[in-house]
């Protein structure tokens, strides 16, 4: 795949990282091919740079593909697990999934003290979906945008979590559920007198809202940008791996891949982790 084409090797690595994106090119755009937009635009797939004028609508096909279509095989794989579940000696699925439901029921004991019958299957979904999409990265790189090509489509990433789009949503979908808390368990008032008049006091109303709301949009950026950032870079030098002379591929792949094993499952875990301990400090008073 490195040779394909005239690709040169800036253009190999731009290829790779560049998501499928469908959106609105305005009028009067001149496209890649040399054509230009008519009266009123149009919708079309992105080629090239032609993405970044799309604006906030445009959507990326391919991690909406990936991040559902892995979303939904979560949802089955669990249910074919609780509709054969059995109280005698249990299957290897039913072990799987038993392990995974307990490791994470520990972490929620252990980290949150309140009592909400949301935050363990949050917890859950959110260790096993963002490991699932973390596991797309340890595809041979260029095996499905090879295959993508020969259908006609010009990109395809298959990692959703190398999309700031898809991290920075999730995160910011945990962000809300903070806020929601932090009002219906503590009330306006509480909330706002946590931003307003710790830790300096009542006199330092000012500088106590600007650090206290700097720590509250933090949370966010932590869960969404750490989890991008990662996965970005792990993709990156599995692509830098590929354009290499074949012979040295296998020797470096493959110790990357197993060390990124490692990267995956943390990934997954430090969302999760921070995620219980959001939500736990957004149910406690002071």
């Amino acid at each position: 795949m490195a040779a394909e084409g005239a690709l040169t090797t800036s253009g190999y690595i731009i290829h790779h990282l560049t998501n499928l994106t469908f959106g609105k090119l305005p009028e009067g755009f001149v496209r890649y091919d040399g054509s230009v937009v008519g009266e009123g635009g149009t919708w079309t797939i992105a080629h090239g740079n032609e993405a970044s004028t799309m604006g906030f609508w445009a959507l990326n096909l391919d991690t909406m593909l990936f991040s559902v279509g892995l979303g939904l095989f979560f949802i089955w794989l669990f249910h074919k697990a609780a509709v054969k579940a059995t109280s005698g000696v249990p299957g290897s699925l039913q072990n799987f999934v038993e392990t995974i439901i307990e490791f994470v029921d520990e972490n929620v004991k252990s980290s949150f003290h309140s009592r909400n019958e949301l935050v363990a299957p949050l917890a859950l979904t959110i260790f096993v979906w963002v490991w699932l999409m973390n596991l797309m990265d340890l595809v041979p790189i260029d095996w499905v945008p090879y295959l993508a090509t020969q259908l006609g489509v010009p990109y395809l990433k298959i990692v959703p979590t190398t999309d700031v789009n898809a991290t920075m949503g999730m995160a910011l979908s945990v962000f809300a559920l903070i806020i929601y808390y932090s009002l219906a368990v503590k009330g306006p008032k509480e909330f706002i007198a946590e931003l307003t008049l710790q830790p300096l006091g009542k006199y330092m109303v000012p500088a106590n809202l600007f650090l206290e709301g700097v720590n509250l949009l933090a949370k966010p950026v932590s869960l969404g940008l750490r989890l991008f950032g990662n996965m970005y870079a792990g993709e990156m030098i599995f692509i830098l791996i590929a354009l290499l002379p074949f012979w040295i591929q296998w020797v470096l792949s493959v110790p990357w891949a197993i060390f990124h094993i490692l990267i995956i499952t943390l990934q997954a875990f430090i969302f999760m982790v921070l995620t219980i301990v959001y939500m736990s400090m957004a149910h406690e008073s002071h």
